[in-house]
């Protein structure tokens, strides 16, 4: 009896050669694994219907024994082995992950490892329960797992939980190649998920944006055009730093935003201020493009758009240009807070439409503040109204 692995194609090879000789590897279209072995002269295929390498690893050392509860000549059937949480984060990074933009590929990347590690890759997912939660949040509050190592508040956990229930429920709706649903139910379905009691939401406010809109006039062209962008149109740093000379109609004085380049995939277009387009006229002196071309390309590689670093850089630079005292959470975002907060007057529709939110509920929950000038004034306008 013999085995090994071949590392240039992943398969894996049981027993001897013109005796018991079976070979498992995985289908290059579907990923699930094959085992092929020889009878009478013939080589066999059959599917092993899973994608879980180890177990069919062992299956050909079974089949090479003569131990196989599944012979190759399908005189029984295996019964079915229960569903692993690592089969089933694997099935669900080949299958929805490729779906969602880079940066939640990563993320996702990055969660997976984090359950397996906590939970195990050999864990059945339908019974994890509420000890499993809780164990999994005081292991991501002391840093005892996570890429950084470090203690973790509770929106990141936050957004840690709702990943792994996202998998579970989409298990529940998602069939197996013999018509059942991977999961039966959600077991962790109705468990309290943390809340950050009181978050920072930084609002940039206007004297902050005159200074930096000052001092991007000393730094490079891209970070102004970016500013003005992301100030009147509310948009995220990432939608604006990716957009191309095709996503500009100038004669209609429109932005399109591309569903890839949005966090929620909502594809729309906006109307733009003049200033925005005196930027724009700026940009297309500096860098000259069509279709597709980046509006902002990245110094050192014209043909891409600038990354998230660079954008990062560019914006604590221009806040020491402009004086101001460091601030924590005072980024990018804040001008997007500032957008729905200076358009408080106005419909929440108009807002929503204007800025790329799906729900108004977010824009109330998460962006919008009403500071102590507008509380005052408020005040005022009723004292004006009982008055008459």
């Amino acid at each position: 009896m013999m085995a090994r692995t071949k590392r240039s194609r992943r398969s894996y090879s049981a027993g001897e050669w013109g005796r018991n000789r079976v070979r498992v590897f995985p289908d290059p279209k579907t990923g699930r694994y094959q085992i092929e072995w020889r009878e009478n002269g013939r080589r066999l295929t059959r599917s092993l219907k899973h994608r879980d390498w180890s177990r069919a690893k062992r299956q050909a050392d079974e089949v090479a024994a003569g131990f196989a509860v599944h012979e190759p000549n399908g005189q029984t059937e295996a019964e079915p082995e229960p569903l692993t949480l690592g089969t089933l984060l694997d099935i669900y990074g080949d299958e929805v992950t490729p779906t969602k933009s880079e940066r939640s590929r990563r993320y996702d990347r990055v969660a997976m490892k984090m359950f397996t590690k906590v939970f195990g890759r050999q864990r059945k997912p339908a019974t994890l329960s509420q000890r499993d939660w809780d164990r999994f949040i005081r292991a991501r509050r002391a840093g005892k797992v996570g890429p950084s190592g470090s203690p973790v508040s509770d929106r990141t956990i936050e957004k840690d939980l709702r990943f792994l229930l996202a998998v579970l429920n989409w298990a529940t709706k998602s069939r197996d190649e013999e018509g059942k649903f991977l999961l039966d139910s959600n077991p962790l379905r109705g468990l309290k998920v943390p809340k950050e009691k009181n978050p920072t939401r930084v609002v940039l406010s206007q004297a902050e944006y005159e200074a930096l809109l000052q001092a991007s006039l000393a730094m490079d062209w891209r970070f102004r055009v970016a500013l003005v962008v992301a100030h009147d149109t509310g948009h995220r740093i990432g939608a604006v730093r990716q957009l191309r000379w095709s996503d500009i109609d100038v004669d209609r004085r429109t932005i399109r935003w591309r569903g890839e380049c949005e966090k929620t995939g909502y594809e729309h277009r906006t109307p733009v201020t003049a200033e925005v387009l005196a930027v724009l006229e700026e940009a297309r002196r500096r860098n000259p493009g069509i279709g597709d071309a980046p509006l902002l390309p990245a110094p050192k590689n014209p043909s891409a758009c600038i990354g998230r670093s660079l954008a990062r850089d560019w914006w604590d630079r221009a806040e020491a240009l402009a004086g101001l005292p460091p601030k924590r959470l005072r980024g990018w975002h804040s001008l997007r807070r500032k957008f729905a907060s200076d358009l408080m007057n106005q419909p929440l529709k108009v807002l929503c439409e204007l800025g790329g939110w799906k729900t108004a509920e977010t824009v109330l929950q998460c962006y919008q503040r009403a500071d102590e000038d507008r509380l005052r004034q408020a005040l005022e306008e009723r004292q004006r109204a009982i008055s008459r």
